[in-house]
């Protein structure tokens, strides 16, 4: 999309610089690192609903040892012993022992159950819907992601920018303060000469002061622009910034580019939003469908910790679970998913919209920053013939010192402009490919 006219090579060598910042911005920004975890953290949930789907194992087991409580009574000598002294009498013999009544504890002492249990769901449909919103949650993470790349794009290029003028305003107090040391040769010569008195020259000392400060206070500018440049590259903030020397100026202007651009990814975000809700609300209706699953049990159970034939057991069954009544709970669990389906949708119009004006926007304040540049330099270039006129009457004793010196700050301001509104129209063209979502990812 192309927003100016500018030199092929000029436009490139700038390009590269800037895309060399901003590669290693993706690389190292941490605000980027923490959405990338959320990311991987989404895509680790997927995996884990997933595998609900597979079968589950698990060893469970139980001991209990126990005293006392209820028991049953068995009445095996009442029953038995009758027949047992009749048999002895017919034999003669003593061969069938009188029995006691017995009473068996019912809680098992010395007791152990281990068991292998498999489960597997067979009709599950909470299971499925939570896979499928699992899935959406991972493109709108990803989306998330992409939105905050471009805001950093944004962000890089206008602190670039930003620290490209509070370089170039450091070079104009310099140069103003050149011209303020020239002011005082001449108007020290001028003195020497009797052609004025000491006003002028205590005036020239007093601007060159001016620009001391000035240079300072600049500099502390470039300085606290370049720290935020490096800490949207987490780098050291004191690191050095490479100006392109081939960073251009805008020639030739031309209009706006009609390509639409590219669907934001906020948009996305919340069309995904959108499906993960209709989802939850299918997902809450869906209590009418049963769920069924089956086990299989492989164990041992006994007595003392006796391990044999008799001990080993294996169970296999089937679980049905239907949900019939609940009071109203599901259904009204679906009013509130269906709720925020539509509450989603009013959401995706509104900031579809607004993202349309913050585009129309963008292109209304990139012109203005077109028009304020090109006055700019006219300013600038009327600026400076004024003051090489001004500056040769001045020389031939013709002009006064005050007169001198107001051509000379209205140059040094006008150059400050022309900084300020350069920096202002590379910062409107970087809005314009955010609102657009133009830039390659």
């Amino acid at each position: 999309m192309a927003l100016i006219g500018v030199r092929a090579s000029e436009a490139s060598g700038q390009r590269k610089v800037l895309d060399g910042y901003i590669e290693s911005a993706f690389a190292q920004n941490q605000g980027l690192k923490q959405q990338h975890f959320q990311l991987e953290k989404s895509m680790y949930a997927l995996q884990e609903a997933k595998s609900l789907f597979f079968p589950q194992v698990g060893l469970g087991g139980s001991y209990t040892r126990a005293g006392g409580g209820r028991t049953i009574d068995i009445p095996i000598g009442d029953m038995l012993n009758p027949v047992y002294t009749t048999l002895n009498q017919l034999t003669n013999s003593q061969k069938f022992p009188q029995l006691e009544n017995q009473s068996e504890l019912l809680n098992p002492d010395n007791f152990y159950d281990v068991r292998l249990r498999t489960s597997l769901p067979l009709i599950n449909t909470e299971i499925w819907y939570a896979q499928q919103i699992r899935r959406e949650s991972i493109s709108m993470q990803q989306a998330a992601v992409n939105v905050y790349k471009r805001r950093l794009v944004k962000d890089i290029k206008t602190a670039y920018y930003q620290y490209y003028q509070a370089g170039k305003a450091v070079d104009i107090f310099h140069t103003a303060r050149l011209q303020a040391q020239e002011n005082i040769r001449v108007n020290t010569s001028f003195l020497a000469n009797g052609v004025t008195n000491s006003t002028a020259l205590t005036r020239a000392k007093a601007e060159l002061q001016k620009m001391e400060a000035s240079i300072t206070e600049a500099e502390n500018k470039q300085r606290n622009a370049g720290a935020y440049f490096n800490f949207l590259l987490n780098r050291d903030l004191q690191a050095d910034i490479v100006i392109d020397s081939s960073i251009f100026l805008p020639e030739e202007i031309s209009a706006l580019s009609t390509d639409p651009g590219n669907t934001r990814e906020e948009l996305l975000q919340l069309s995904q939003q959108q499906k993960i809700a209709d989802l939850s609300y299918r997902q809450s209706k869906a209590y009418l469908v049963p769920k069924l699953s089956t086990f299989l049990d492989l164990g041992s159970q006994g007595f003392n910790w006796k391990v044999d034939n008799r001990s080993r057991y294996y169970l296999w069954g089937v679980n049905l679970q239907w949900d019939l009544f609940a009071a109203g709970q599901r259904k009204y669990k679906a009013q509130q998913a269906a709720i925020d389906v539509s509450n989603l949708q009013a959401a995706y119009n509104q900031t579809s919209l607004s993202f349309e004006l913050e585009q129309k926007t963008a292109e209304n304040n990139y012109r203005t920053a077109i028009a304020s540049f090109n006055s700019a330099r006219e300013q600038l270039r009327l600026s400076e013939k004024y003051y090489t006129d001004q500056a040769k009457v001045y020389k031939a004793g013709q002009l006064l010192y005050i007169e001198l010196l107001d051509a000379q700050n209205q140059l040094t301001s006008a150059r400050l402009q022309v900084s300020v509104a350069y920096a202002a129209v590379q910062t409107a063209i970087a809005d314009i490919e955010r609102t657009k979502a133009t830039y390659k990812l």
